[in-house]
């Protein structure tokens, strides 16, 4: 049985069905997570006796970095290899004080859009919670001097609302302060609108950031880009927006991939700023990152500020989030487990 990736209660579990107190699980819950052990024998603080007994019916799997790949500006790409030898990918963000890891949910996406690599891969399966935290302990292990404080994106593969169980799992480990103590401030989890299940994601997961794909200011638009707009689409999805619980001072992040001609126009401004009139939100541009094949242009300098300036106008907080990592497939919408140039 493997114990990576078990909650704090279920660890308690294992040891009192093997006769031991419940404190036991709570140590081995600390050892695996806040001290990052990878064998039983690294848990000095249980008796020799006890470490064997755990070793021969128990076992501590993580994923394995398989290899890096390191941006000129610094972000560090990397692929993890899982149990059964398929693939993810995970990326660490320096961006000077502020250490962002972006973390994958599921083996490859089954939505398809166009404008991301990763649904050009075939979709597999979801990941578990131990796939989930490892990627964000031993990348963030591997660097040299790993940050006392860090930032958690679920931005990577796959769709993390689709995995609402393996998501909601890391989160209880991620934010413990037993385990890993990352603030739920400092974690976003980012959605393409699953209009069904963002109220009980919302109203289960700890007080972390939301943020939603929106991509396009028109159904038409986003049905071509977006298939899953088809099921959820706009109106709905900014209702569902509208409508949630959020705690005082926070605000729904909503992402804007700028492909140019296509939804980086003057009336699709517009028309994004009356949609997202009544709802607590801020906007996040980002430019539209190419991979091999992508069938897509970036805006325009001149087209992007005037989005920008649109956006403003309207007394709408908008950022251009800034590409990091692109020259090694590690930027938004690149992440297919290719290495890149």
């Amino acid at each position: 049985m493997n114990l990576f990736g078990l909650s704090r209660d279920a660890l308690e579990e294992v040891a009192t069905s093997a006769g031991l107190p419940a404190f036991r699980g709570r140590q081995i819950y600390r050892s695996i997570y806040a001290r990052g052990v990878s064998t039983f024998d690294e848990m000095t603080d249980l008796a020799r006796g006890l470490r064997e007994s755990l070793a021969r019916e128990h076992e501590i799997r993580r994923p394995e970095i398989t290899s890096r790949h390191v941006s000129r500006d610094g972000t560090i790409k990397f692929q993890l290899a899982l149990h059964d030898d398929r693939l993810v990918e995970t990326v660490y963000i320096p961006d000077g004080d502020r250490h962002t890891f972006c973390l994958s949910t599921q083996v490859g996406c089954p939505l398809k859009c166009t404008f991301c690599f990763s649904g050009t891969i075939r979709f597999e399966r979801n990941l578990g919670p131990g796939e989930i935290v490892g990627q964000f302990l031993l990348a963030r292990s591997a660097l040299p001097e790993p940050p006392a404080r860090s930032n958690i994106v679920f931005m990577g593969m796959g769709e993390p609302l689709l995995n609402s169980e393996g998501v909601l799992a890391s989160l209880e480990i991620l934010t413990d302060d037993d385990a890993f103590a990352v603030s739920p401030r400092r974690i976003t989890v980012s959605t393409a609108g699953l209009v069904d299940e963002l109220e009980r994601f919302a109203e289960k997961a700890p007080t972390v950031g939301l943020a939603i794909s929106l991509h396009a200011t028109t159904n038409e638009d986003r049905d071509r880009i977006m298939p899953i707009n088809k099921k959820h689409p706009l109106e709905a999805l900014i209702t569902a927006a509208r409508n949630l619980p959020l705690p005082k001072r926070r605000r729904i992040t909503f992402e804007y991939v700028l492909l140019g001609g296509e939804n980086d126009r003057v009336e699709d401004a517009e028309r994004l700023a009356k949609l997202l009139e009544g709802v607590k939100s801020k906007v996040n541009l980002i430019r539209y990152n190419p991979w091999p094949g992508a069938p897509h242009k970036g805006s325009t300098r001149k087209a992007t500020d005037r989005f920008m300036d649109i956006l403003a106008g309207a007394g709408l907080t908008v950022n251009l989030r800034r590409s990091r990592g692109d020259d090694v497939l590690a930027a938004c919408g690149q992440l297919a487990n290719q290495s890149g140039s």
